[in-house]
């Protein structure tokens, strides 16, 4: 029996194998099937500067820190500006960060059940939505993974055998140099093993930290502004569902009760001999006293970031679903460890494994929404790549963001999709001055992205300055999604 349950065993971890792999390869072949949306558009016009010293001066009047976009500026330079090479950055780092979360499963775990974490981490850290949504987007947070979880894996090293400390520090000041969430998480993870009399960690945390404080200094003046974070409203409800809905996928909270009930039922009645103490072995101690799984995981720093800055958000707006990501490499070995320690009976293995069965199924189509060519390749109710190719040979285009429609048209001259550099879009101003020169265009093209309220709002000041100097304005393509595109001919013109 025990020779069977063995070779299950290696099956079923050969399974999740091929299943993590199906993940990432599918997350690659997506990697240009839909736009470039605002922030990754943002991305570009922070990073694909001409030189370095216009970059660190760009990003002084931006919400994050420059390490991202400075190895993205190399990373551009270095395999070409594209679109695809924006996203594929973000790729390797999900990769990289996902082997880190195993590595760091299996060494948590105790030996009886390490596979079995480590065969449930793989599928958690490749296969769930939160990860694969930024596998393949040109933003911070698949490499803020990846660098949380190496600083993780250091901090646990030393814990455990006073070793690492200085890949501690030093990918604790890249977390925190590529986003500020991991500045918060660090920070509370130096307070807390302060609380702990772990004096050297929390100094090594505290020094790596103090690039991102000059980095604060540096950029006071932006930080300080109401312009910081203004999209970001104070916490609610929605922020919870929406955070829930990144990480388990649609409909988050009918399936987090079915999961919480089969959880209570396992832990009730399905278990063997109750579940494994979680404490990390009698020989990993510290100061005489057993070092928690929940300690050495992350998970308190973690839980500690969460509060302060939902209570912090109150007073000064700073949680946002998005960023909470970061809590990714502490969530999924804590997780995955202690689930793997339950020595279950075979009716709730049975039913544990069809419960896994159902939420990766469903995980394989949810994890990708918005990432598919569905709606048109749109992406986060943006639609520029079509706007771009639409009027690439237009020379009279405006809209009130013009800033990211060059970008777009930047791109897709970089991807090969439009053959020509493009001419600039102009803003209202722009419009409102080439109405008053003679001769007057002929055909005017007015187009904005985003949700068809949105749009339609942003678009109504443009439309009325064409409307007053006698245009008529009709839909050039009635069927775009998340877009607005209007072709504007002179009403004498464009009547019947």
């Amino acid at each position: 029996m025990a020779v069977v349950r063995r070779v299950w065993s290696r099956w079923i971890t050969i399974l999740a194998m091929c299943v993590c792999v199906a993940f990432a390869l599918k997350a690659l072949v997506l990697i240009d099937s839909t736009t470039l949306w605002g922030d990754e558009l943002y991305s570009v016009g922070k990073s694909y500067q001409p030189s370095f010293r216009n970059l660190i001066t760009m990003l002084r009047e931006d919400t994050h820190p420059p390490l991202y976009y400075s190895l993205l500026w190399l990373w551009g330079r270095w395999v070409g500006q594209t679109p695809v090479s924006l996203r594929l950055l973000s790729w390797l780092a999900y990769l990289i960060g996902a082997l880190v979360m195993l590595r760091q499963t299996w060494v948590l775990s105790q030996p009886e059940s390490a596979l079995r974490a480590t065969t449930l981490a793989a599928l958690l850290a490749f296969c769930s939505p939160y990860p694969v949504r930024f596998a393949i987007e040109g933003k911070s947070y698949a490499l803020l993974v990846l660098l949380v979880a190496l600083a993780l894996s250091g901090r646990r090293l030393w814990l455990q055998r006073r070793q690492g400390l200085m890949v501690y520090g030093l990918t604790v000041a890249a977390a925190a140099l590529t986003h500020f969430y991991g500045f918060f998480f660090f920070g509370a993870a130096a307070l807390w093993d302060g609380w702990r009399q772990r004096w050297r960690l929390a100094i090594v945390a505290l020094v790596a930290l103090l690039p991102t404080v000059g980095w604060i200094a540096y950029a006071r003046h932006y930080l300080a502004s109401s312009r910081a974070g203004s999209w970001i409203g104070r916490p609610d409800f929605a922020l919870l569902e929406d955070t829930l809905a990144r990480a388990l996928g649609p409909w988050p909270l009918p399936k987090l009760v079915v999961l919480l009930l089969v959880i209570l039922a396992v832990r009730r009645w399905g278990l063997r001999n109750g579940p494994i103490n979680d404490s990390v072995g009698v020989d990993r101690q510290l100061s005489g006293s057993a070092i928690t799984l929940l300690d050495l995981s992350g998970v308190i720093p973690a839980g500690l970031m969460v509060l302060a800055v939902v209570m912090i958000s109150f007073l000064k707006p700073m949680a946002f679903s998005r960023y909470f990501v970061v809590c990714l490499p502490a969530l999924v070995p804590w997780l995955c460890v202690a689930g793997a320690s339950m020595v279950l009976l075979p009716w709730s293995q049975r039913l544990v494994g069809l419960m896994l069965a159902l939420l990766f199924t469903l995980w394989w189509h949810q994890s990708f929404l918005g990432l598919t060519e569905a709606k048109g390749g749109s992406r986060e109710a943006d639609q520029f790549r079509a706007i771009s190719q639409i009027t690439a040979m237009a020379t009279e285009r405006y809209s009130p963001r013009p800033h990211l429609l060059n970008l777009s048209d930047r791109m897709e001259l970089a991807a090969g999709r439009v053959s020509t550099p493009p001419a600039s879009w102009g803003n209202a101003a722009a419009l409102e001055s080439r109405l008053l020169q003679a001769p007057r265009p002929k055909s005017i093209w007015l187009a904005a992205s985003g949700p068809d309220d949105v749009v339609r709002q942003r678009l109504k000041p443009l439309e009325e300055q064409v409307d007053r100097a006698g245009y008529h304005c009709r839909a050039a393509d009635p069927d775009l999604a998340f877009a607005r595109l209007l072709r504007c001919q002179p009403a004498s013109a464009s009547s019947p």
